[in-house]
Formats: C-alpha cells, sequence, structure tokens
C-alpha cells in the first residue's frame, strides 16, 4: 500500500473513528482475519449484536459479562474487541500491559453517553450515604464512581449481596434498575439513563405480532421498559436469552433486544423460528447503530494496523478496576 494512503487514514482517525482505507475485493477477509491472528497472537471478543460474519470470526461470542471474563483471562498479546467502546474500555482496565484494538472508535452507547461523569458525581454527592452499583454498560469515568458493576446476568445477585438496609444508587439504566428492584424487593434510587435499542419497541405492533403468532412466546432484556417486561413470558440477559430459547419447548419467539442475537438463537436451535420485535419506527427490527458500525473490513483493518487503539489515563483505569474486579469475584462465588 501507499505509505501517503497509511498517513492519511491515521490522519483522519480522530475525525473517522477507523482507518478509511479501501479494501481489495478480491481479499478472503476470513483467510486474512485467521492469519493475522496467528500473526500477532490476537483474539477476537465479540458481542452477541454484532453483524454475523463477525460472529462466525470471532473467537469468542458473549454478552457483558462473558466478555470481561474472557478478556480478564486471556493470554493473546492483542485484543480485538469487536462491540463498543465501553466494551473495549473494559477490556483495556483488565488488560493494561495488552494492545486492545476496536473496529470503529466511534461505536459508542447511547446508555453510557446518558450518564456524564461530572453530572453523575454531583448526584453521587447529593446521597453520600449511598454505595453505587453501575452497569457495566457506562464509560470508565462512571466505573471508576462505583463501588461494584453489574451485568444483567449478575446484577440481582450482586444487589442482593448488600444489606437489605443499604441504600443504593443505581446508574445508569433506569429500567433495569426498576426490574431489579422489581424482583429484589429493594428501593435503588435511579439514575435516568436508558438505552435507545431497548426503549424504542412498539407495544402496538409487539401485540398485534403476538395475535399474528398465538404460539409464540415474547421473550425481553430487562433493559426494555416496564410495560413490555409486563407482557414477556421470559426477561433475561442476551446469553439468558439465548439459553432460554435452547432449552424451552416452545418453537417460536418474539425477541425483544437487538436482532443481532438472533443468528445465534438459529444457529443453536435452526428447528425453531425468531421474530425480531419491531420497534415504533418503519424499520422491521431493532439493529444498535453503534454495534452495526463495526464491519467485518475495519475489523481486518484494526488488526492490520492496530488502530484504533485504546488508550487510558493509569489512575482512571486502577479507579475503574476494582469495581470490576469486585464484580468478577462475586459472580465467581456465586457460580456465574
Amino acid at each position: 500500500m501507499n505509505s501517503g494512503i497509511l498517513e492519511t487514514a491515521k490522519n483522519d482517525l480522530d475525525r473517522n473513528g477507523f482507518l478509511d482505507i479501501a479494501v481489495d475485493p478480491k481479499l478472503d477477509l476470513f483467510v486474512e482475519i485467521e492469519k493475522l491472528k496467528k500473526e500477532k497472537n490476537a483474539v477476537i471478543l465479540a458481542h452477541y449484536y454484532q453483524e454475523p460474519d463477525i460472529q462466525d470470526i470471532a473467537d469468542y461470542i458473549g454478552d457483558s459479562l462473558g466478555l470481561a471474563q474472557e478478556a480478564q483471562k486471556t493470554n493473546a498479546d492483542m485484543i480485538v474487541f469487536a462491540g463498543v467502546h465501553f466494551m473495549a474500555e473494559t477490556a483495556k482496565i483488565l488488560n493494561p500491559t495488552k494492545k486492545v484494538v476496536i473496529p470503529d472508535f466511534k461505536a459508542g452507547c447511547s446508555l453510557s453517553d446518558s450518564c456524564p461523569p461530572p453530572l453523575f458525581q454531583k448526584f453521587k454527592e447529593q446521597h453520600p450515604d449511598h454505595v453505587v452499583v453501575s452497569y457495566i454498560n457506562c464509560s470508565a469515568g462512571i466505573k471508576a464512581l462505583s463501588d461494584v458493576i453489574v451485568t444483567s446476568s449478575n446484577a440481582r445477585v450482586i444487589v442482593e449481596s448488600f444489606p437489605k438496609d443499604q441504600n443504593i444508587i443505581f446508574a445508569p439504566d433506569k429500567n433495569l434498575g426498576a426490574y431489579i428492584n422489581k424482583v429484589t424487593g429493594r428501593n435503588m434510587l435511579l439514575w435516568n439513563g436508558a438505552c435507545m435499542v431497548h426503549e424504542i419497541f412498539s407495544l402496538e405492533k409487539i401485540t398485534r405480532l403476538r395475535h399474528q403468532h398465538p404460539n409464540a412466546k415474547l421473550i425481553a432484556h430487562p433493559e426494555c421498559e416496564e410495560p413490555l417486561l409486563r407482557m414477556a413470558d421470559y426477561i433475561g440477559s442476551t446469553t439468558g436469552l439465548l439459553k432460554y430459547t435452547r432449552e424451552d419447548d416452545a418453537t417460536e419467539y418474539i425477541v425483544a433486544t437487538e436482532t443481532g442475537i438472533l443468528h445465534q438463537m438459529e444457529k443453536a436451535s435452526p428447528e425453531k423460528t425468531f421474530i425480531p420485535a419491531p420497534p415504533d419506527n418503519s424499520c422491521a427490527c431493532n439493529d444498535c447503530p453503534h454495534m452495526k458500525r463495526n464491519t467485518l473490513e475495519k475489523l481486518y483493518l484494526c488488526m492490520k494496523y492496530e488502530l484504533p487503539d485504546i488508550i487510558m489515563d493509569e489512575s482512571l483505569r486502577l479507579a475503574a478496576k476494582k469495581p470490576i474486579d469486585r464484580m468478577l469475584e462475586i459472580s465467581a462465588a456465586a457460580g456465574l
């Protein structure tokens, strides 16, 4: 490649969020990525919400808890994180000496953005007798202000590990926090944040779908709003939803979470039918625009040139690591 093209792409990295370099369409990217894995001792960690091609080339596919656990134990020299920015940050927090790259640096998160650290710091100061339990879908700055991190897989267990009279702030997802309040009987103080993907589902369209598919079960992620959760036959984390569809006897499911998980559901249960719950717009399914910024081409380029990479201030990393370590310890003790 012309060195000038690469330098231009590097110079434009902050603006674009990725290396804007044309990839030869004749390249077999699956083959090339496998070569790069071996050459660089790299591991690809991918979230369930990634596009199918990325899921198929990944070494590990999981939800936030599984990805954090995998990042903690990897022996790779380079972690290629196919997800959103806060997930790659978490991998860097746990692996300061490893290179962590992400296909598109601008793959952000509406939920994470809804909780700016300076505002949350003031909110926390107003409630000094509260411990802070934060959902992993937040920035390193929020993690550093937290006492323990949770995921949708372990939030109930971790919240119940505190004495019942302990005051708790739950951030940033108000819907997940409200669901945990309901199932634990707690009264946590909730930060007013939400995930755009899980708040956009149309109750009217889902109700219509249920009439069209009377035998289908509605399964939902706890980040969804409470009226939808009341309708659901099963509520669980992304991994929990996948496991439920594998083990349950039904043959049809309406799935109220990001559509990327349907790829794994269809692979695990090809004889079953999975219908994406429709959003309240003109689209038929609900994709996360941030997750879908990552493509196979961008993943190949970030592996080849090891950019964009995650750089983090060490004091921030250490502060953010403490509540993640606590989460991993409680999860391990609980067998999660």
